[in-house]
């Protein structure tokens, strides 16, 4: 090979991997500036799995059944609560003994149920950092105060202000102070709840259950 032919083959060479520098980097800006389509939030309760069977909580109402650790309940009446841009609800329920709980669901960001028991007996007051009930030792959590509407069949009025102090245990064990309107501190006892521990019938049979 020629000292020409040598020279035109490098500089053909030269052309060739250029532009194939050049190539890339325009392919690479058009897959960087191409618009992404973003996946949609799923939500749990309206996927194929096992939610679906288990029904909504967040979609409680009076005269669904709620069956907690095997135990069936009815929801008697509903209170739904907002404070600020948070929201959640708490629902009356008794069993066949005339039993009555009350089951908090709060879905923001995630869902957490918790089940209530009254202790009308209990002596202690909300302020402290720390309080002991029962034996256990609670650590306060937080406190506010939230706007309310009532459904028939929880005893309180159709809207109103609610006040409350909310303290926790190690183990999920919760303590709760509540007052509704000018009403005086009720106390309450809970236990978060998983969600495999909690099926829901909605009024009109488990076959409308979403």
């Amino acid at each position: 090979m020629n000292g020409s032919v040598a020279y035109v083959v490098a500089t053909l060479g030269c052309l060739l991997g250029v532009a194939g520098v050049v190539i890339a980097v325009i392919a690479l800006r058009r897959s960087r500036s191409a618009p992404r389509e973003k996946a949609a939030p799923g939500d749990p309760f309206r996927d194929r799995d096992t939610d679906v069977l288990r029904g909504d909580p967040r979609a409680l109402k009076p005269g669904d059944i709620v069956e907690i650790r095997q135990v069936p309940y009815t929801v008697r009446g509903s209170v739904h609560l907002v404070e600020g841009g948070w929201s959640w609800a708490e629902h009356l329920l008794d069993d066949a003994g005339g039993v009555k709980r009350w089951l908090s669901v709060e879905a923001e960001p995630d869902l957490e149920m918790v089940l209530w028991a009254s202790e009308p007996g209990a002596t202690v007051t909300p302020g402290a950092p720390t309080l002991e009930i029962a034996g256990r030792r609670y650590n306060w959590d937080e406190s506010g105060q939230a706007r309310y509407t009532a459904t028939e069949g929880t005893g309180l009025d159709p809207r109103g202000t609610m006040r409350y102090h909310d303290y926790q245990a190690p183990g999920g064990a919760r303590l709760s102070f509540e007052a509704y309107g000018e009403a005086g501190w009720e106390v309450n006892l809970g236990e978060e709840l998983r969600r495999a521990e909690v099926m829901i019938y909605p009024q009109g049979g488990p076959d409308q259950v979403k």
